[in-house]
Protein backbone atom coordinates (compact mmCIF):
# COMPACT_ATOMS: atom_id res chain seq x y z
CA UNK A 1 0.00 0.00 0.00
CA UNK A 2 1.63 3.67 -1.44
CA UNK A 3 1.50 6.46 1.60
CA UNK A 4 -1.56 7.61 0.20
CA UNK A 5 -3.45 4.74 0.41
CA UNK A 6 -6.18 4.17 3.56
CA UNK A 7 -8.74 1.80 4.44
CA UNK A 8 -11.90 3.59 5.13
CA UNK A 9 -15.24 1.93 6.62
CA UNK A 10 -18.54 2.71 4.62
CA UNK A 11 -20.56 1.48 7.57
CA UNK A 12 -24.11 0.36 6.21
CA UNK A 13 -25.37 -3.33 6.84
CA UNK A 14 -22.42 -4.40 4.90
CA UNK A 15 -19.75 -2.96 6.48
CA UNK A 16 -17.42 -3.86 3.77
CA UNK A 17 -14.09 -1.13 3.76
CA UNK A 18 -12.68 0.42 1.37
CA UNK A 19 -9.33 0.60 -0.29
CA UNK A 20 -8.43 4.45 -0.85
CA UNK A 21 -5.50 4.38 -3.53
CA UNK A 22 -4.14 7.55 -5.71
CA UNK A 23 -1.25 6.97 -7.98
CA UNK A 24 -0.91 5.99 -11.71
CA UNK A 25 -3.89 5.65 -13.36
CA UNK A 26 -5.10 3.92 -16.53
CA UNK A 27 -8.30 5.00 -18.01
CA UNK A 28 -9.64 6.74 -20.82
CA UNK A 29 -10.92 10.28 -20.25
CA UNK A 30 -14.46 11.98 -20.95
CA UNK A 31 -14.00 12.54 -24.27
CA UNK A 32 -14.62 8.88 -24.34
CA UNK A 33 -18.52 9.77 -23.73
CA UNK A 34 -18.96 11.50 -27.05
CA UNK A 35 -19.17 7.99 -28.96
CA UNK A 36 -22.41 6.87 -27.83
CA UNK A 37 -23.83 10.52 -26.71
CA UNK A 38 -23.49 11.85 -30.54
CA UNK A 39 -25.93 8.64 -31.35
CA UNK A 40 -28.17 8.98 -28.41
CA UNK A 41 -29.04 12.48 -29.00
CA UNK A 42 -29.80 12.85 -32.60
CA UNK A 43 -29.72 16.95 -33.33
CA UNK A 44 -26.78 17.68 -31.41
CA UNK A 45 -23.08 18.36 -32.64
CA UNK A 46 -20.22 17.59 -30.13
CA UNK A 47 -17.23 19.94 -30.77
CA UNK A 48 -13.95 19.17 -28.56
CA UNK A 49 -11.90 21.95 -28.18
CA UNK A 50 -8.87 20.31 -28.32
CA UNK A 51 -5.19 18.88 -29.63
CA UNK A 52 -5.10 16.32 -32.88
CA UNK A 53 -4.81 13.59 -29.73
CA UNK A 54 -7.84 14.66 -29.06
CA UNK A 55 -9.61 14.11 -32.64
CA UNK A 56 -7.24 10.87 -32.86
CA UNK A 57 -8.72 9.62 -30.05
CA UNK A 58 -12.26 9.79 -30.94
CA UNK A 59 -12.16 8.63 -34.68
CA UNK A 60 -10.27 5.75 -33.59
CA UNK A 61 -12.88 4.78 -30.69
CA UNK A 62 -15.62 5.43 -32.84
CA UNK A 63 -14.38 3.48 -35.82
CA UNK A 64 -15.84 6.32 -38.40
CA UNK A 65 -13.92 8.34 -40.60
CA UNK A 66 -14.74 12.07 -40.23
CA UNK A 67 -15.47 12.32 -44.02
CA UNK A 68 -18.75 10.46 -43.12
CA UNK A 69 -19.71 13.72 -41.10
CA UNK A 70 -20.56 11.91 -37.60
CA UNK A 71 -22.02 14.50 -34.99
CA UNK A 72 -19.10 15.46 -33.60
CA UNK A 73 -15.69 17.08 -34.77
CA UNK A 74 -12.96 18.66 -33.03
CA UNK A 75 -11.37 22.40 -33.17
CA UNK A 76 -7.73 21.81 -33.07
CA UNK A 77 -5.83 23.94 -30.75
CA UNK A 78 -2.61 24.84 -32.83
CA UNK A 79 0.94 25.91 -31.22
CA UNK A 80 0.15 29.29 -31.77
CA UNK A 81 -3.36 28.81 -29.81
CA UNK A 82 -1.17 27.01 -26.56
CA UNK A 83 0.90 29.95 -27.06
CA UNK A 84 -1.24 32.91 -26.77
CA UNK A 85 -0.11 34.10 -29.62
CA UNK A 86 -3.62 33.83 -31.39
CA UNK A 87 -7.16 35.24 -30.18
CA UNK A 88 -8.53 31.07 -29.42
CA UNK A 89 -12.38 32.59 -28.78
CA UNK A 90 -12.44 34.75 -31.72
CA UNK A 91 -11.38 31.00 -33.78
CA UNK A 92 -13.49 29.40 -32.21
CA UNK A 93 -16.47 31.72 -33.17
CA UNK A 94 -15.20 31.31 -36.57
CA UNK A 95 -15.39 27.62 -36.68
CA UNK A 96 -18.85 27.17 -34.67
CA UNK A 97 -20.14 29.49 -37.84
CA UNK A 98 -18.58 27.55 -40.35
CA UNK A 99 -20.48 24.27 -38.24
CA UNK A 100 -23.92 25.87 -38.21
CA UNK A 101 -23.74 27.16 -41.69
CA UNK A 102 -22.67 23.71 -43.12
CA UNK A 103 -24.97 21.64 -41.04
CA UNK A 104 -28.48 23.40 -40.37
CA UNK A 105 -29.71 19.92 -38.61
CA UNK A 106 -27.66 21.02 -35.67
CA UNK A 107 -30.33 21.61 -32.36
CA UNK A 108 -27.90 21.32 -29.60
CA UNK A 109 -23.68 22.48 -29.62
CA UNK A 110 -22.29 20.95 -26.90
CA UNK A 111 -18.43 22.87 -26.75
CA UNK A 112 -16.17 20.26 -24.76
CA UNK A 113 -13.38 20.86 -23.09
CA UNK A 114 -10.43 18.94 -23.35
CA UNK A 115 -6.71 18.75 -20.94
CA UNK A 116 -5.09 21.36 -23.46
CA UNK A 117 -7.96 23.54 -23.80
CA UNK A 118 -8.14 23.54 -19.62
CA UNK A 119 -4.10 23.73 -19.44
CA UNK A 120 -4.80 27.29 -21.45
CA UNK A 121 -7.66 28.29 -19.28
CA UNK A 122 -10.06 28.66 -22.33
CA UNK A 123 -13.33 29.58 -20.43
CA UNK A 124 -15.79 27.70 -22.75
CA UNK A 125 -18.80 28.46 -20.52
CA UNK A 126 -18.98 32.43 -21.68
CA UNK A 127 -18.11 31.31 -25.06
CA UNK A 128 -21.26 29.10 -24.94
CA UNK A 129 -23.13 31.61 -23.27
CA UNK A 130 -21.76 34.32 -25.96
CA UNK A 131 -22.54 31.93 -29.04
CA UNK A 132 -26.09 31.06 -27.08
CA UNK A 133 -27.36 34.74 -27.58
CA UNK A 134 -26.46 34.86 -31.50
CA UNK A 135 -27.35 31.38 -32.51
CA UNK A 136 -30.59 31.07 -30.10
CA UNK A 137 -33.44 29.84 -30.26
CA UNK A 138 -32.62 27.92 -33.27
CA UNK A 139 -29.66 26.10 -31.74
CA UNK A 140 -28.97 25.87 -28.12
CA UNK A 141 -25.07 26.05 -27.25
CA UNK A 142 -23.86 24.19 -23.94
CA UNK A 143 -20.60 22.94 -22.77
CA UNK A 144 -18.92 20.98 -20.26
CA UNK A 145 -15.60 19.36 -19.58
CA UNK A 146 -13.87 15.78 -21.08
CA UNK A 147 -10.32 16.65 -19.24
CA UNK A 148 -9.39 13.55 -18.53
CA UNK A 149 -6.98 15.28 -16.08
CA UNK A 150 -8.72 14.40 -12.62
CA UNK A 151 -12.15 12.30 -14.53
CA UNK A 152 -12.56 8.63 -15.82
CA UNK A 153 -14.48 8.23 -19.52
CA UNK A 154 -17.55 7.60 -18.15
CA UNK A 155 -17.69 11.12 -16.43
CA UNK A 156 -18.08 12.58 -19.72
CA UNK A 157 -21.81 11.78 -20.19
CA UNK A 158 -22.19 12.50 -16.39
CA UNK A 159 -20.70 16.43 -17.25
CA UNK A 160 -22.76 16.39 -20.71
CA UNK A 161 -26.22 15.59 -18.65
CA UNK A 162 -25.94 17.77 -16.04
CA UNK A 163 -25.19 20.89 -18.55
CA UNK A 164 -28.44 19.88 -19.97
CA UNK A 165 -30.45 19.89 -16.36
CA UNK A 166 -30.46 23.88 -16.31
CA UNK A 167 -32.11 24.40 -19.65
CA UNK A 168 -34.68 21.67 -18.87
CA UNK A 169 -38.26 23.13 -19.29
CA UNK A 170 -40.30 23.31 -16.07
CA UNK A 171 -43.45 21.67 -15.09
CA UNK A 172 -46.02 21.38 -12.16
CA UNK A 173 -46.86 18.28 -13.19
CA UNK A 174 -46.13 14.76 -12.02
CA UNK A 175 -43.44 13.14 -13.65
CA UNK A 176 -40.83 10.41 -13.61
CA UNK A 177 -37.35 10.72 -15.56
CA UNK A 178 -34.96 7.96 -15.95
CA UNK A 179 -31.88 9.58 -16.11
CA UNK A 180 -28.39 8.26 -17.81
CA UNK A 181 -28.45 7.03 -21.73
CA UNK A 182 -29.17 3.88 -23.25
CA UNK A 183 -29.63 2.02 -26.24
CA UNK A 184 -32.87 3.06 -27.64
CA UNK A 185 -34.11 -0.86 -27.56
CA UNK A 186 -32.86 -1.09 -23.70
CA UNK A 187 -34.93 2.24 -23.03
CA UNK A 188 -38.47 1.55 -25.22
CA UNK A 189 -38.53 -1.93 -22.88
CA UNK A 190 -37.63 -0.02 -19.78
CA UNK A 191 -40.16 2.78 -20.21
CA UNK A 192 -43.10 0.33 -21.44
CA UNK A 193 -42.55 -1.90 -18.35
CA UNK A 194 -43.16 1.15 -16.21
CA UNK A 195 -46.18 2.38 -18.24
CA UNK A 196 -47.51 -1.02 -18.01
CA UNK A 197 -47.41 -0.66 -14.02
CA UNK A 198 -49.59 2.17 -14.77
CA UNK A 199 -47.12 4.99 -14.75
CA UNK A 200 -48.10 7.43 -17.90
CA UNK A 201 -45.96 10.51 -17.41
CA UNK A 202 -42.19 9.08 -18.23
CA UNK A 203 -39.34 10.91 -19.98
CA UNK A 204 -35.76 9.83 -20.02
CA UNK A 205 -32.53 12.46 -19.98
CA UNK A 206 -30.71 12.68 -22.04
CA UNK A 207 -33.88 12.99 -24.94
CA UNK A 208 -33.49 11.43 -28.52
CA UNK A 209 -33.45 15.32 -29.48
CA UNK A 210 -34.26 18.79 -28.59
CA UNK A 211 -37.62 18.00 -28.43
CA UNK A 212 -37.84 15.17 -26.38
CA UNK A 213 -35.77 16.42 -22.93
CA UNK A 214 -37.75 16.24 -20.06
CA UNK A 215 -39.49 18.72 -18.28
CA UNK A 216 -38.53 19.10 -14.50
CA UNK A 217 -40.03 20.41 -11.44
CA UNK A 218 -40.82 19.84 -7.58
CA UNK A 219 -43.26 16.81 -8.59
CA UNK A 220 -40.71 15.55 -10.71
CA UNK A 221 -38.80 11.59 -9.36
CA UNK A 222 -36.52 10.32 -11.15
CA UNK A 223 -34.64 7.19 -11.01
CA UNK A 224 -30.83 6.39 -12.33
CA UNK A 225 -29.49 3.70 -14.90
CA UNK A 226 -26.48 4.39 -14.59
CA UNK A 227 -24.32 4.57 -11.38
CA UNK A 228 -21.70 7.25 -12.72
CA UNK A 229 -24.11 10.14 -12.44
CA UNK A 230 -23.24 12.34 -9.37
CA UNK A 231 -22.97 15.83 -10.82
CA UNK A 232 -26.40 15.19 -13.28
CA UNK A 233 -28.32 13.91 -9.43
CA UNK A 234 -26.65 16.57 -7.77
CA UNK A 235 -28.00 19.23 -10.59
CA UNK A 236 -31.76 17.54 -10.76
CA UNK A 237 -32.28 17.72 -7.40
CA UNK A 238 -31.33 21.31 -6.84
CA UNK A 239 -33.94 21.67 -9.18
CA UNK A 240 -36.39 20.57 -7.06
CA UNK A 241 -36.27 16.73 -8.35
CA UNK A 242 -36.32 14.01 -5.61
CA UNK A 243 -34.48 10.58 -6.88
CA UNK A 244 -35.63 7.09 -6.41
CA UNK A 245 -33.12 5.03 -4.56
CA UNK A 246 -32.23 1.32 -5.84
CA UNK A 247 -29.90 -1.13 -7.17
CA UNK A 248 -29.03 -0.93 -10.82
CA UNK A 249 -30.95 -3.03 -13.14
CA UNK A 250 -28.56 -5.32 -14.30
CA UNK A 251 -29.54 -9.52 -14.37
CA UNK A 252 -33.02 -10.40 -13.29
CA UNK A 253 -32.27 -9.33 -9.82
CA UNK A 254 -31.18 -6.34 -10.48
CA UNK A 255 -34.05 -5.28 -12.34
CA UNK A 256 -36.59 -6.59 -10.18
CA UNK A 257 -35.36 -4.66 -7.58
CA UNK A 258 -34.91 -1.58 -9.52
CA UNK A 259 -38.71 -1.78 -10.58
CA UNK A 260 -40.08 -2.66 -7.37
CA UNK A 261 -38.57 0.54 -6.33
CA UNK A 262 -41.30 2.34 -8.55
CA UNK A 263 -43.93 -0.01 -7.77
CA UNK A 264 -43.20 1.41 -3.80
CA UNK A 265 -42.86 4.90 -4.50
CA UNK A 266 -45.77 5.38 -6.60
CA UNK A 267 -48.24 3.21 -4.03
CA UNK A 268 -48.31 0.09 -7.28
CA UNK A 269 -49.96 -3.29 -6.05
CA UNK A 270 -47.71 -6.18 -5.74
CA UNK A 271 -50.50 -8.16 -8.04
CA UNK A 272 -50.18 -5.19 -10.55
CA UNK A 273 -46.88 -5.54 -10.30
CA UNK A 274 -46.44 -9.66 -10.36
CA UNK A 275 -48.66 -9.33 -13.87
CA UNK A 276 -46.13 -6.86 -15.35
CA UNK A 277 -42.84 -8.79 -14.27
CA UNK A 278 -43.37 -12.32 -14.26
CA UNK A 279 -43.04 -12.64 -18.05
CA UNK A 280 -39.99 -11.02 -18.57
CA UNK A 281 -38.40 -11.95 -15.02
CA UNK A 282 -39.07 -15.66 -16.13
CA UNK A 283 -36.69 -15.05 -19.47
CA UNK A 284 -34.39 -13.48 -17.81
CA UNK A 285 -34.00 -15.83 -15.31
CA UNK A 286 -34.04 -18.78 -17.35
CA UNK A 287 -31.31 -17.38 -19.73
CA UNK A 288 -29.20 -16.80 -16.73
CA UNK A 289 -29.52 -20.60 -15.84
CA UNK A 290 -27.79 -21.80 -19.17
CA UNK A 291 -25.05 -19.68 -17.97
CA UNK A 292 -24.31 -20.47 -14.38
CA UNK A 293 -23.22 -23.46 -14.95
CA UNK A 294 -19.98 -21.94 -16.72
CA UNK A 295 -19.63 -18.98 -13.99
CA UNK A 296 -20.17 -20.70 -10.72
CA UNK A 297 -17.20 -20.66 -8.41
CA UNK A 298 -14.74 -19.03 -10.80
CA UNK A 299 -13.12 -15.88 -9.43
CA UNK A 300 -12.89 -12.60 -10.77
CA UNK A 301 -10.89 -9.14 -10.16
CA UNK A 302 -11.83 -5.41 -11.60
CA UNK A 303 -9.41 -2.72 -11.98
CA UNK A 304 -11.34 0.60 -11.80
CA UNK A 305 -12.61 1.56 -15.27
CA UNK A 306 -16.32 2.45 -15.79
CA UNK A 307 -18.03 3.46 -11.98
CA UNK A 308 -20.32 0.36 -13.41
CA UNK A 309 -18.01 -2.44 -11.09
CA UNK A 310 -19.96 -2.43 -7.79
CA UNK A 311 -23.65 -3.10 -9.80
CA UNK A 312 -22.18 -5.77 -11.73
CA UNK A 313 -19.96 -7.46 -9.33
CA UNK A 314 -23.61 -7.72 -7.27
CA UNK A 315 -24.96 -9.09 -10.46
CA UNK A 316 -21.94 -11.24 -11.04
CA UNK A 317 -21.83 -12.92 -7.65
CA UNK A 318 -25.34 -13.15 -6.58
CA UNK A 319 -26.79 -14.54 -9.94
CA UNK A 320 -23.95 -16.29 -11.50
CA UNK A 321 -22.67 -17.65 -8.58
CA UNK A 322 -18.84 -15.96 -9.00
CA UNK A 323 -16.72 -15.26 -6.81
CA UNK A 324 -15.07 -11.79 -6.31
CA UNK A 325 -11.37 -11.26 -5.25
CA UNK A 326 -11.03 -7.33 -5.63
CA UNK A 327 -14.10 -4.89 -6.92
CA UNK A 328 -12.53 -1.28 -7.92
CA UNK A 329 -13.95 1.83 -9.11
CA UNK A 330 -12.37 4.90 -9.71
CA UNK A 331 -14.81 7.09 -7.72
CA UNK A 332 -17.54 5.29 -5.82
CA UNK A 333 -20.20 7.80 -4.36
CA UNK A 334 -21.92 5.81 -1.30
CA UNK A 335 -24.95 7.80 -1.75
CA UNK A 336 -25.75 6.09 -5.58
CA UNK A 337 -24.55 2.64 -5.13
CA UNK A 338 -25.29 1.58 -1.35
CA UNK A 339 -28.41 -0.30 -2.50
CA UNK A 340 -25.75 -3.00 -4.52
CA UNK A 341 -23.48 -2.70 -1.92
CA UNK A 342 -26.04 -4.18 0.50
CA UNK A 343 -26.55 -6.98 -1.09
CA UNK A 344 -22.58 -7.95 -1.78
CA UNK A 345 -21.62 -10.29 0.92
CA UNK A 346 -18.30 -11.84 1.81
CA UNK A 347 -16.00 -9.25 -0.36
CA UNK A 348 -12.56 -9.33 0.43
CA UNK A 349 -11.52 -5.93 -1.31
CA UNK A 350 -13.34 -2.84 -2.55
CA UNK A 351 -10.41 -0.44 -3.77
CA UNK A 352 -11.43 3.50 -4.55
CA UNK A 353 -9.07 5.18 -6.98
CA UNK A 354 -6.08 3.34 -8.64
CA UNK A 355 -2.30 2.17 -7.97
CA UNK A 356 -2.15 0.27 -11.23
CA UNK A 357 1.29 -1.00 -9.99
CA UNK A 358 -0.06 -1.74 -6.31
CA UNK A 359 -3.25 -3.37 -8.10
CA UNK A 360 -1.64 -5.72 -10.61
CA UNK A 361 0.65 -6.84 -8.02
CA UNK A 362 -2.55 -8.15 -6.45
CA UNK A 363 -4.40 -9.29 -9.32
CA UNK A 364 -1.02 -11.64 -9.99
CA UNK A 365 -0.56 -12.76 -6.78
CA UNK A 366 -4.53 -13.97 -6.48
CA UNK A 367 -4.65 -15.43 -10.26
CA UNK A 368 -8.38 -14.43 -10.65
CA UNK A 369 -10.18 -16.46 -13.77
CA UNK A 370 -11.27 -13.34 -15.14
CA UNK A 371 -10.15 -10.32 -15.00
CA UNK A 372 -11.75 -6.74 -15.99
CA UNK A 373 -9.37 -4.21 -16.93
CA UNK A 374 -9.16 -1.58 -19.51
CA UNK A 375 -7.68 -2.08 -23.27
CA UNK A 376 -4.19 -1.37 -21.58
CA UNK A 377 -3.88 -3.63 -19.32
CA UNK A 378 -5.49 -6.73 -20.78
CA UNK A 379 -2.91 -7.35 -23.69
CA UNK A 380 0.08 -7.31 -20.97
CA UNK A 381 -2.20 -9.56 -18.78
CA UNK A 382 -3.16 -12.22 -21.67
CA UNK A 383 0.50 -12.37 -22.18
CA UNK A 384 0.96 -13.28 -18.77
CA UNK A 385 -1.76 -16.11 -18.77
CA UNK A 386 -4.50 -14.16 -17.49
CA UNK A 387 -7.55 -14.29 -19.04
CA UNK A 388 -9.56 -10.78 -19.84
CA UNK A 389 -12.68 -8.70 -20.31
CA UNK A 390 -12.29 -5.77 -21.60
CA UNK A 391 -14.10 -2.92 -19.31
CA UNK A 392 -15.30 -0.47 -21.88
CA UNK A 393 -17.05 -3.23 -23.82
CA UNK A 394 -19.70 -3.31 -21.02
CA UNK A 395 -20.33 0.29 -21.64
CA UNK A 396 -21.01 0.02 -25.69
CA UNK A 397 -22.82 -3.05 -24.92
CA UNK A 398 -26.87 -3.38 -23.86
CA UNK A 399 -26.61 -4.79 -20.67
CA UNK A 400 -29.66 -3.48 -18.87
CA UNK A 401 -33.08 -4.68 -18.04
CA UNK A 402 -34.24 -8.30 -18.28
CA UNK A 403 -34.05 -8.76 -21.80
CA UNK A 404 -30.21 -8.52 -21.61
CA UNK A 405 -29.80 -10.02 -18.45
CA UNK A 406 -28.31 -13.12 -20.68
CA UNK A 407 -26.21 -11.45 -23.08
CA UNK A 408 -24.96 -9.45 -19.91
CA UNK A 409 -23.86 -13.19 -18.32
CA UNK A 410 -22.53 -13.50 -22.43
CA UNK A 411 -20.24 -11.27 -22.05
CA UNK A 412 -18.25 -12.83 -19.21
CA UNK A 413 -18.77 -16.73 -20.10
CA UNK A 414 -17.24 -15.82 -23.78
CA UNK A 415 -13.72 -15.06 -22.30
CA UNK A 416 -13.34 -18.31 -20.06
CA UNK A 417 -14.61 -20.13 -23.63
CA UNK A 418 -12.21 -18.50 -25.49
CA UNK A 419 -8.85 -19.51 -23.01
CA UNK A 420 -10.45 -23.65 -22.55
CA UNK A 421 -10.15 -23.28 -26.94
CA UNK A 422 -6.86 -21.90 -27.23
CA UNK A 423 -5.52 -24.62 -24.74
CA UNK A 424 -6.78 -27.13 -27.24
Amino acid sequence: MNEHSKIENMGGCSEIPVLKERGQREVFCGLTGIIWLHRKIQDAFFLVVGSRTCAHLLQSAAGVMIFAEPRFGTAILEEKDLAGMADAHEELDREVANLLERRPDIKQLFLVGSCPSEVIKLDLSNAAERLSKIYFPKVKVLNFSGSGIETTFTQGEDACLASLVPTLKETDEENLILVGSLPDIVEDQLVELIKELGIKEVAVLPGRDRETMPSIGKKSKFILVQPFLTDTTEALEKRGASRINAPFPFGEEGTTLWLRSIKENYGISDDKFEIVTSAPRKRAQLGLKKLRTSLQGKTIFFFPDSQLEIPLARFLSRECGMKLIEVGSPYINRSLVDKDLELIEDMPVISEGQDVDLQLDRCRENNPDITVCGLGLANPLEAEGLTTKWAIELVFTPIHGYEQAQDLAELFVRPLKRKEALLI
